[in-house]
């Protein structure tokens, strides 16, 4: 199975009512890439994932193509696209095989030949002993593993993903993101999944397109999002940003309680860091000093609220072990080079 590369131009769309739903948007997504498109509720990637599948009619001017082929008004049936949704859409009345082999069927696929491709499905997503049961015998998690093997089954050329572990508890997502990851790798398929959540869209993604209010504010592979955050929307919303203000004085950035020094490159007197760089030293090695508001333990690590004094704390991840408590006084440093200056963000 070999996906196809698919390119947006110029692809926007705008609703009877006026609403622009998605701005004007070039998007080339390599053949076997998948590619991610994330952000809050409304920001344009459902628009963009259904103008991609055909389900949704882009206005005038934009084009979508799948290879060499414009595929801009050819209806959804004709495109060679396989979909998976939140909410499974499986057929209640059809055994788990009789889903899969449902889009074979249709093809016109030979009996012999339909049940051996149900058979490699069904052993692909591990749900062998499920072949028999109905759909309202399985889990939720099971059921999203036949979606994915109804989708596949039919070799399409793009695979669509739309939101489709939100259903489902924080270990099962977990877990499935895992099989994701691994059945994607293995399909070489070119794939585009939509999601809000930030961990699903880093470890799958082979690049990431943050999205805010209808159009793409940046594309990059997960680790350029994360270090190299384009704008600050992009640096907020993926992980946690923390924000220091402060009074320049030549290369320094002046802080209540002591400075940062900054390289030339940044021109702004706010400043940002990940909760990772804040580092706990001695206090004749801080930079800064504050006292802890808040310490929340999540297993690998924990979350510490910091008052500097300023507008809002700052948040350190820590190791799990360090003993820390609400009202105890901490000393902080940040290296230069984990700084990001806000307005001149690093591209």
């Amino acid at each position: 199975m070999s996906g196809v590369p698919i390119q947006l131009q110029g692809c926007s769309k705008t609703f009877a009512d006026g609403t622009r739903a998605l701005h004007p948007t070039d998007l080339s997504i390599a053949a076997g890439e998948t590619v991610v498109l994330l952000g809050p509720s409304g920001c344009g990637k459902t628009t963009t994932l259904r103008i991609i599948a055909g389900l949704e009619a882009g206005d005038a001017g934009g084009r979508v193509m799948f290879g060499d082929t414009d595929v801009t008004h050819v209806p959804i049936e004709r495109r060679n696209v396989g979909m998976v949704f939140q909410s499974y859409a499986l057929f209640p009345n059809l055994t788990v095989s009789g889903n899969i082999a449902y889009g074979l069927k249709v093809r016109g696929m030979a009996a012999k030949e339909r049940d051996a491709r149900v058979h490699d499905m069904l052993a692909m997503m591990r749900i062998e002993p499920l072949a028999d049961r109905s759909i309202e015998q399985l889990s939720g998690g099971q059921r999203q593993r036949v979606a994915l093997a109804r989708a596949i089954a039919p070799r399409p050329r793009v695979l669509l993903l739309d939101e489709p572990l939100t259903a489902l508890d924080a270990k099962l997502r977990e877990d499935l993101r895992v099989d994701i990851d691994r059945l994607l790798r293995s399909l070489e398929i070119t794939t585009v999944y939509v999601t809000h959540d930030q961990t699903e869209a880093m470890a799958l993604g082979d690049r990431i397109a943050v999205m805010s209010s209808g159009r793409i504010a940046q594309i990059g592979t997960p680790h350029d999002i994360y270090f190299q955050p384009a704008e600050p929307f992009v640096a907020d919303f993926i992980g946690t940003m923390n924000h220091i203000e402060g009074i320049r004085n030549g290369e320094a950035l002046v802080l209540p309680s002591g400075c940062l020094s900054l390289s030339s490159r940044h021109h702004s007197n706010r400043v940002m860091f990940r909760p990772e760089d804040l580092r706990l030293v001695c206090a004749d090695e801080a930079q800064f000093s504050g006292r802890v508001m808040h310490r929340f333990f999540l297993g690998d690590h924990v979350r510490v609220v910091i008052d500097i004094g300023m507008a809002q704390p700052l948040v350190a991840r820590v190791a799990q072990r360090t003993r820390l408590e609400p009202g105890d006084t901490v000393h902080c440093a940040v290296d230069s080079d984990a700084l990001m200056a806000s307005g001149h963000l690093p591209s």
